[in-house]
């Protein structure tokens, strides 16, 4: 059975209390993405370089043709990082897991800090909110929040939690996920509730690179899922495909990158279907301070971490990969980037610059000399 809403001041004597591992101390979120979308490129490099103290290094060719991202150097805190890591027997990808922590640390509490930003969710505007509280999943037992972001194994995560609650025996149980049923979202609860909790339980997220999340989302809902295609598919091809404004006939089933992105520069960020609005948006990283943000690149460690910090029981681990999953590989995304117009691509990439900026993923390299590799 779920948790009932009264037990929400219930404490676990080994249970997850107020404060945190990696312990982000944030102050807000920028208040609507129409002005984030419009927020200049080189000044957000600028902050990004400012927030990670030197462990992030990103640099602008042109117009967002292209960033490269070095390791992170020159910062002491690094080495005291490594130093700290290596005493405690840890190996280098653990090393570099902790470093990518430090940068989203700062990044975060640096541009959250900003005038402009939100102190929490009730500083968001009513649609804001009602976004994130609405991804926002709650476990009273073992007392933590998990912000869900679609095409970032929420599904995986979504049977941890029905196990967690005793609705799944087991996360390998073969059936086909209900996103919604047995589940609580702390948009179901009341005010007072939803502060409670967000004060002290641990909360979590994971993201993954924006353009590679996108094209996730793109081979999926228009590849494989034809309600996404007679939804948005036919609107899609009827707006943008010469001639089939009014053709009766159009499936949506044959929808291009090149159209797809299209529409999404026509599009509200705060108003985008969940499966590709920015993750920034689907969670708030500002105006909610999580404790951790695991990443799908390091999904197997960074699920594990979170496991053992809410106290999970040995049984309960963080299921395989399904066997008819198709990954995203690097030559697959730079294919799809590399055969978009350059125009597009310059457009495309404010929308989702907080996303690269805050999560500290390098924007792609999509320039002539790249693309012809």
């Amino acid at each position: 059975m779920l948790p009932r809403r009264q037990d929400y001041g219930k404490r676990r004597s080994d249970g997850v209390r107020s404060g945190s591992v990696i312990n982000f101390r944030i102050a807000g979120s920028p208040g609507s993405v129409r002005r984030s979308s419009a927020l200049l490129p080189s000044v957000l490099t600028f902050l990004v370089i400012v927030a990670s103290g030197g462990l992030l290094l990103m640099i602008e060719k042109g117009m967002l043709n292209s960033v490269e991202t070095p390791s992170p150097r020159g910062s002491a805190r690094r080495l005291e990082l490594i130093g700290e890591t290596r005493k405690h027997g840890a190996d280098g990808a653990d090393v570099d897991s902790q470093i990518l922590q430090e940068i989203r640390n700062r990044t975060i509490r640096t541009m959250c800090s900003q005038k402009n930003m939100p102190h929490s969710v009730w500083s968001l505007s009513p649609l804001q909110r009602k976004t994130v509280l609405q991804h926002i999943l709650v476990n009273d037992e073992y007392r933590f929040l998990y912000c869900y972001v679609p095409k970032v194994a929420c599904s995986n995560w979504k049977r941890v939690l029905k196990v967690l609650s005793g609705v799944l025996e087991s996360v390998d149980v073969n059936i086909k996920m209900d996103h919604r049923s047995d589940l609580l979202f702390l948009s179901s609860l009341k005010p007072e509730e939803i502060r409670y909790r967000l004060k002290h339980y641990f909360k979590f997220m994971f993201v993954r690179e924006p353009m590679e999340r996108l094209l996730s989302a793109y081979r999926n809902k228009f590849g494989e899922i034809e309600s996404y295609q007679k939804k948005y598919g036919a609107e899609i091809v009827k707006r943008y495909r010469k001639g089939r404004a009014k053709d009766p006939s159009v499936t949506g089933d044959d929808v291009t990158f090149g159209e797809f992105v299209r529409y999404l520069l026509d599009e509200d960020v705060e108003r985008m279907n969940e499966h590709w609005m920015p993750i920034y948006n689907l969670c708030q990283p500002c105006a909610v301070s999580y404790n951790f943000i695991g990443s799908y690149e390091q999904l197997g460690r960074d699920s594990e971490y979170v496991l053992q910090r809410i106290g999970a029981p040995p049984f309960v681990h963080f299921p395989e990969r399904q066997t008819w999953y198709k990954p995203v590989t690097t030559q697959t995304l730079h294919y799809y980037l590399c055969t978009l117009p350059q125009k597009l691509l310059r457009e495309l990439l404010p929308k989702y610059i907080l996303d690269f900026s805050l999560f500290a993923y390098p924007l792609p390299n999509t320039t002539t000399e790249h693309c012809r590799h």
